[in-house]
């Protein structure tokens, strides 16, 4: 098939069965979104959302998109916004990967860099704070606000929970890994509608709130949050695991050594939480159990698949 931009190829990502060291009790399927065009599953929202609001004229050529990322949204908005002509603002802060920084400033002129840390010990809030200036500064401009924009959910619960509920007859578990809720929301939404037995088990970081606890000091961008995303409100969630961060890294350490798959930090907790939710439990037929690899490795090289990284931050190698 030809496609007229490389844009315009978003979803539709592969879906493999993993065979899984010690989880032989179990048939374990994800779905790979590092194949949407930018390479995360970001590509789904942020190309939804801007062609939405184009349709309903809530924007024109002339808006200013604005949002506060930590790297795929932004990626994933900077990279649409330019396919359809738009202006696009990113706050960003401290603790992106390099890597991501880097893509951010050469696709985009507008990029702000948040420092000072705030009242939560992370960067978000204050994010948040600047994202509220620029609106006041750009009159006519629009924030994507993936916490609470119910767009961010629809972009989901009519792209990839459809996909996924396409692709499986039976879905007996799903476990995906929570930031902004966006894909929780619209995934769990979809597959509760044609699968209502179907678990949905949300995975979070420690040193997150968004499911209580302290917050603490976070290292890996794209799981967790120091707010808690109001567009929760609507996700349809059964239970909640919490992953370390170092035991998310070891498994992305794993996950390429024993199956090949470079994968990023969420992908790796995915994967810990269904190890530790299944260990030692037996089932009479193994459970089909879902989850999202939401991007690639590559944007992780400067941190968890970086040796030096990895020890000074967690005490092991890469």
């Amino acid at each position: 098939m030809i496609y007229k931009d490389f844009l315009d190829n978003v979803g539709n990502t592969p879906l493999i069965k993993i065979n899984h060291n010690g989880l032989d009790n179990i048939k374990l399927f994800a779905k790979l979104e590092d194949y949407n065009p930018t390479g995360s599953v970001k590509d789904r929202a942020a190309s939804y959302i801007l062609n939405k609001i184009l349709s309903t004229g809530e924007i024109n050529k002339d808006t200013v998109i604005i949002e506060s990322s930590s790297g795929n949204l932004g990626i994933s908005l900077a990279s649409y916004c330019k396919k359809l002509g738009l202006k696009f603002h990113c706050i960003i802060d401290k603790n992106i990967s390099p890597i991501n920084e880097a893509i951010l400033i050469n696709l985009t002129e507008h990029v702000t860099k948040i420092s000072e840390v705030d009242g939560s010990g992370g960067y978000l809030l204050n994010r948040i704070k600047k994202v509220k200036e620029l609106i006041s500064e750009y009159p006519n401009s629009y924030w994507v606000n993936q916490y609470s924009n119910p767009y961010n959910a629809a972009a989901y619960y009519e792209t990839l929970g459809t996909e996924i509920c396409n692709d499986l007859s039976i879905i007996d578990y799903v476990f995906i890994g929570v930031s902004s809720g966006g894909t929780i929301t619209g995934v769990s939404q979809k597959i509760k509608k044609l699968f209502p037995q179907t678990k949905i088990i949300a995975v979070d970081t420690e040193g997150s709130i968004i499911f209580g606890g302290e917050p603490k000091k976070r290292y890996i961008p794209g799981m967790g949050s120091s707010m808690i995303p109001s567009i929760l409100q609507s996700a349809q969630i059964d239970e909640v695991i919490k992953v370390p961060e170092k035991s998310a890294i070891e498994m992305c350490h794993r996950l390429i050594k024993d199956h090949g798959l470079f994968v990023g930090g969420s992908s790796g907790s995915v994967i810990s939480a269904i190890e530790t939710y299944f260990k030692n439990k037996t089932f009479a037929e193994p459970p089909t159990v879902l989850t999202i690899f939401a991007d690639n490795g590559k944007r992780y090289l400067t941190t968890i698949f970086n040796d030096k990284w990895c020890k000074e931050n967690f005490g092991i190698t890469a």
